[in-house]
């Protein structure tokens, strides 16, 4: 999660239909990682904020949003999700494990 917003930030230019992928496996990667107990429910509401956000961001860049405005939204996600990563120590390694498989 934190690693997505990194990479996302270090882009030059950020379109929607990444913003949506990396919504799109967050929310996939959340729902087997409950499913598979590996993460508590408070957890994936938790990181399910960052998914959220992720599809408004899209929306905003659909919208024509500039990319400075959309550098820092992504900049207020990467502090959440530093938070959420705090609380849930782990996390952030345990949804990157399933972009190798």
């Amino acid at each position: 999660m934190r690693t997505c917003i990194d990479q996302l930030i270090a882009l030059s230019h950020i379109d929607g239909p990444r913003v949506k992928r990396e919504a799109n496996f967050l929310a996939r990667r959340l729902e087997v990682l409950r499913l598979n107990n590996n993460i508590t429910n408070d957890a994936f509401l938790d990181a399910g904020a960052i998914q959220g956000a992720f599809e408004m961001i899209a929306n905003l860049i659909d919208m024509g949003v500039p990319q400075k405005e959309i550098h820092s939204q992504l900049r207020q996600q990467l502090t959440r999700a530093r938070s959420i990563e705090s609380k849930h120590p782990g996390l952030n390694n345990a949804i990157e494990e399933g972009r190798a498989s």
